[in-house]
């Protein structure tokens, strides 16, 4: 790989870092202000807004310029958003204006590798995104859960400039001080993203072509035998992947009476068995078997209501690993099958916008629906078991819909038999 990959891939890596030591820190400050239980899914909520409510526009803007400009543009206004909560924003406020940069940054990202690389290294790229994603969730939890520790938090207060003054008195400003100082880091590399030199189309003026024809990229993914799959499993899984960190700190607190900083720690070990999940797919699975993983998704679900009868940290801990690998393991072929038929219908842009839309407007109801549960007072048994019966059922709906696709017409037979990896 050239150098200038790996420049976007540390910019990327350290921008969704801050991204998630910000959503512990801001479930601190949430519970500091002594909000209601339910505001906390709704961090969730308010960030991925802006991908559903923008998708039709973010992808235009990413090919309108320079993508290493765009994901500058897109990072700086993260470090705004994380400047509100050091100033005493709302988090929910502040955390949705991140969630809109992070929606412009998002097509920049993907966008940028199919333009910087030949198509035969793109497979590869994707799963350094993949993989330091989740190395991403896994640190930045762990950052997280670590600053809000009522032992380091006194520590960074200690800590003096000589002859300056910055002004943070709290445990929570010092958090998010750090934070934000990974999203200074992540604006460094974005400065020095290579260039791509190809030929950036003007942003439309016109809102309604725009929506327009965003609606037919969508249509025409949804229409496609193998693409409706892929996007079903994706959409499903990072709907599910989102309430699940929720979840887990609900089920901690109740079943293994741990507090925030440990509960966040157990968001680590779900996200490193997503990380083996990953590796073995990219290993074993090929782009033409895709599909025959999607059985590990109802899998998945089941673990998750067996998890109501874990009491003790040692059992819990393995059984958490087991649902990240079973949903690293299906949704990264699912994930490489999407962007190929994406590629294919429409290009690469239109397909991530379309992508971004429908997964995170998962996210939105889902995490709308676990804001329901928490709110009517459901027990994380309850919780547990609605979640894992959903997850499972709609995972066979869309295996029954393939296996219908496949009498239809075999699309397999026209992918490409290489490895994922």
């Amino acid at each position: 790989m050239p150098l200038g990959f790996y420049i976007i891939m540390a910019a990327q890596f350290f921008s969704a870092l801050a991204d998630n030591a910000l959503l512990i820190a801001a479930i601190a400050a949430l519970r500091d202000m002594q909000a209601p239980a339910g505001y906390e899914p709704l961090l969730k909520t308010f960030f991925t807004v802006s991908y559903v409510a923008l998708a039709a526009f973010v992808g235009a803007f990413a090919d309108s310029m320079p993508k290493g400009r765009v994901m500058l543009i897109s990072n700086t206004i993260k470090i705004g958003g994380c400047a509100m909560m050091f100033f005493g924003v709302h988090p929910l406020l502040a955390y949705a204006v991140v969630g809109l940069g992070a929606a412009a940054y998002s097509p920049a990202k993907y966008g940028i590798l199919t333009e910087y690389l030949p198509h035969r290294l793109l497979v590869v790229a994707n799963g350094w995104i993949e993989g330091l994603t989740v190395a991403a969730i896994i640190l930045g939890v762990v950052i997280g859960g670590t600053l809000i520790e009522p032992a380091v938090a006194q520590k960074l207060l200690a800590f003096d400039l000589p002859l300056l003054d910055t002004g943070i008195d709290t445990p929570g400003e010092a958090a998010v001080a750090i934070i934000a100082l990974l999203y200074v880091l992540a604006a460094l590399f974005n400065v020095y993203v290579p260039d791509t030199g190809v030929r950036h189309q003007p942003l439309k003026k016109n809102p309604l072509y725009l929506f327009h024809e965003f609606n037919h990229c969508l249509a025409l993914l949804w229409r496609d035998r193998l693409g409706q799959i892929s996007l079903a499993v994706t959409t499903l899984f990072w709907g599910a992947g989102a309430t699940l960190q929720f979840i887990v700190i609900q089920w901690a607190a109740e079943a293994l009476h741990f507090d925030l900083s440990q509960s966040s720690m157990l968001q680590g070990v779900v996200a490193i068995g997503v990380a083996i999940g990953a590796v073995l797919a990219a290993r074993f699975v090929t782009l033409r078997k895709s599909v025959r993983v999607i059985p590990l998704g109802i899998g998945m679900g089941v673990i998750m209501i067996l998890i109501n009868f874990v009491s003790h940290l040692w059992l819990a801990i393995p059984l958490l690993i087991l649902i990240g690998a079973l949903s690293g393991f299906f949704v990264v072929p699912m994930n490489a099958l999407l962007q190929h038929r994406g590629h294919i219908l429409m290009g690469a842009g239109h397909s991530i916008a379309v992508q971004n839309f429908n997964e995170n407007l998962s996210i939105l109801v889902m995490t709308g629906l676990y804001y329901l549960m928490i709110r009517y007072n459901l027990s994380s048994h309850w919780v547990l078991t609605l979640f894992g019966l959903f997850v499972a059922g709609l995972m066979c709906l869309i295996r029954l819909r393939h296996l219908h696709n496949q009498r239809l017409h075999d699309d397999v037979r026209h992918l490409d038999d290489s490895p994922l990896h």
